[in-house]
């Protein structure tokens, strides 16, 4: 019985990388619009429910479609959609907005990025899947590089409650990777994105409806280092450019890359945000942040390129008598 890495197949690269890297740099403008949103009186909360709901809106027709005659899936994955719209979405984007209104847009996103090694530890925690010795090193230069990003050597002022807030989102990415990971539930790729997206907006609205989140907002003009934009265009960027078309942009991407190449590509969000970060809030790393944030990136590569290559099993193809007998 053959075995083909399906999960490595490239079938249209051409097309497929313009399309990851638009996809990346669209998903890394979010940061900082959102802080453009916070540091004009918005809360965390009322920023990622907007960027949430407007997507969810987006999305939905697109949703609708994909699910038709798929509903009895979706009762069955209740819960799995449960999970992934209030945790996987709404949670780590909570979560990485609260530390984005306390920290550099690249840094928290850094801190998050280290998510593929949380899940690997998790893994083996969790299922014995013993990482390999690729992954283990790679692991250990991303912990360095996370160390001198956070300036821990040198004592300079990094808010801890940022850290543990771009920590969390950092989990919950690990989440969004290891719930998007399954293939059993029935879900179109797009089916799942949208109705998560729906999900995560119903359950932040809710949570700031009852108090639990706070919820504030201002329609004054929302300044940026090139100038003032009125509110509603980081809102409409980040829900429609950042949100919906940044998951269209990566699904559409990942079917012609495959998961595993679309993944590092994935990457080049890092890039994407420190570049926004400068070009809209004036944001730079010093050499010392900047030279821990390519180490968390290395170690990221060499973890991701520890982690096994899924594989699909073919059935082996029929023998010259087989197919005579059928034709019979």
């Amino acid at each position: 019985m053959s075995k083909v890495a399906d999960d490595t197949t490239v079938r249209n690269i051409r097309l497929g990388l313009p399309l990851a890297v638009a996809a990346a740099f669209t998903f890394g403008m979010s940061g900082s619009w959102a802080r453009g949103l916070i540091d004009a009186g918005w809360t965390p909360g009322a920023a990622v429910t907007a960027r949430v709901s407007v997507a969810a809106v987006v999305l939905l027709v697109p949703t609708l479609v994909a699910l038709r005659g798929r509903w009895g899936a979706v009762r069955r994955s209740a819960g799995f959609i449960a999970a992934y719209g209030l945790l996987a979405v709404g949670a780590t984007q909570l979560f990485y907005f609260q530390a984005v209104a306390v920290m550099d847009v690249g840094l928290a996103l850094l801190i998050e990025y280290t998510a593929p090694v949380a899940v690997v530890l998790w893994l083996w925690l969790r299922r014995g899947e013993r990482p390999s010795r690729r992954s283990i090193i790679g692991a250990i230069i991303a912990f360095v590089g996370l160390v001198l990003m956070l300036d821990v050597i040198t004592g300079a002022e990094v808010d801890p409650i940022g850290i543990l807030w771009a920590l969390g989102a950092m989990v919950g990415a690990a989440m969004y990777f290891v719930l998007s990971g399954r293939t059993d539930t029935g879900l179109p790729p797009i089916a799942l994105a949208g109705s998560g997206m729906l999900l995560g907006a119903i359950g932040l609205g809710l949570a700031g409806v009852i108090g639990v989140l706070p919820i504030a907002w201002t329609t004054a003009p929302i300044e940026y280092r090139s100038g003032s934009v009125p509110w509603y265009v980081p809102v409409l960027a980040m829900g429609v450019i950042a949100t919906a078309l940044a998951f269209l942009l990566g699904i559409a991407s990942t079917r012609m890359l495959g998961s595993r190449l679309a993944s590092f590509v994935a990457l080049t969000e890092v890039v994407a945000a420190l570049l926004f970060a400068w070009l809209m809030l004036g944001q730079l790393p010093d050499p010392l942040q900047a030279l821990g944030g390519a180490l968390v990136l290395a170690g990221v590569v060499i973890v991701k390129l520890g982690e096994p290559v899924p594989t699909v099993q073919l059935e082996p193809l029929p023998s010259e008598a087989e197919r005579t007998a059928t034709k019979r």
